[in-house]
């Protein structure tokens, strides 16, 4: 029956699929600080969202499809992204520091300064490709958990897409409710001055892992 489908094993394993992707994906990074801004300014938001749930399902994917084992026998692809997204990385922060120091006052309303779709997308795509946590959250940990599930396997994949999903679109559609507190340059200054911190964080643990 329907029901026994989603009250059996493969049910189980997908909710504890779902429950270790959430554990991993709330955790505070480049990519959710730079979809948080951009949820605020309402700016391409479901773009976003989409890009970035559909990252983790190619990344979750590709985990556990096997490739988890493949790059953790290639040190030096994994440092060459290191360094890489290490650099991009310490770039939005310079960016965000920047806009910190001169106060650009960045309007929340319906005419508001916002990026074009194509530089939204790039710099969404930047934090999340070029992070080597992404890779280990992801492509080890979830594809090498998901494998421990033998047949299974891909119920466990499914649960920790769902977890994306959730996540990212509680973010990005609802950071709307801090638009009235951000409203002067000064609240804008305080967000700009968290992303660079939470971004230069992120580009050292990359350098000294």
């Amino acid at each position: 029956m329907l029901i026994d489908q989603f009250t059996g094993p493969g049910f189980g394993t997908a909710v504890q699929g779902f429950g270790m992707m959430m554990s991993l994906v709330v955790a505070i990074g480049a990519q959710n600080a730079f979809l948080l801004r951009q949820a605020i300014l309402r700016s391409h938001v479901r773009a976003l969202v989409v890009i970035c749930w559909l990252s983790d399902v190619a990344l979750v994917s590709a985990g556990v499809a096997g490739l988890g084992a493949v790059v953790t026998h290639a040190p030096t692809a994994m440092t060459v992204i290191r360094i890489v997204g290490a650099a991009v990385l310490l770039g939005y922060a310079a960016m965000a520091v920047r806009r910190m120091i001169i106060g650009e006052h960045l309007e929340i309303g319906d005419t508001g300064v916002r990026r074009s779709l194509a530089s939204a997308v790039g710099t969404c795509l930047a934090p999340t490709w070029l992070n080597p946590h992404v890779y280990l959250d992801t492509v080890l940990i979830i594809g090498g958990v998901a494998n421990s599930h033998g047949d299974e396997r891909w119920w466990f994949a499914a649960g920790s897409m769902a977890a994306s999903l959730a996540w990212f679109a509680a973010l990005g559609f609802g950071a709307g409710l801090l638009r009235p507190v951000l409203r002067t340059a000064r609240a804008w200054r305080i967000l700009d001055s968290i992303i660079a911190l939470i971004m230069i964080g992120t580009a050292i643990r990359l350098l000294l892992a």
